[in-house]
């Protein structure tokens, strides 16, 4: 007999978010991103489309632009929309392992996949981020 869809003794964990704003002519990527132990990732930037991640290894610090901080770890799978959000942190909360994450992007054409904040963006969009004792 032949057996459609997920097996009956698999585990199944699902992401989903409706109609996610995807640039014309964008190219999808998958990459994976390790970050050493206590390190706290990259500066604040954006995407420019929409970014799926799922954490492999470890435990990070993701905050962006209008949400609380939140700690995601091995196991869970995160969502950013991409273009003008910010993504301010994806800090490792591990000091003794990397931690490690697999990501889905959709990136608009002719557009870095990552674009860095100055200090004066920063400073301008300060009232989009949410106060918290983790910021």
């Amino acid at each position: 007999m032949t057996v459609i869809g997920p097996s009956s003794t698999n585990s199944l964990d699902v992401l989903l978010h409706h109609s996610p704003a995807i640039p014309q002519g964008s190219a999808g990527m998958v990459a994976t991103v390790t970050i050493p132990p206590g390190d706290p990732g990259s500066g604040p930037h954006r995407h420019s489309g929409p970014v799926f991640g799922y954490v492999l290894q470890g435990e990070i610090l993701f905050e962006l632009e209008g949400e609380e901080p939140r700690v995601y770890r091995a196991g869970e799978a995160f969502w950013e929309p991409g273009g003008d959000v910010v993504h301010y942190q994806a800090a490792n909360l591990r000091t003794d392992v990397e931690s490690r994450f697999l990501v889905f992007m959709l990136c608009a054409p002719d557009v870095p996949m990552m674009t860095y904040l100055d200090a004066d963006e920063i400073a301008a969009r300060s009232h989009l981020r949410v106060q918290s004792p983790t910021t």
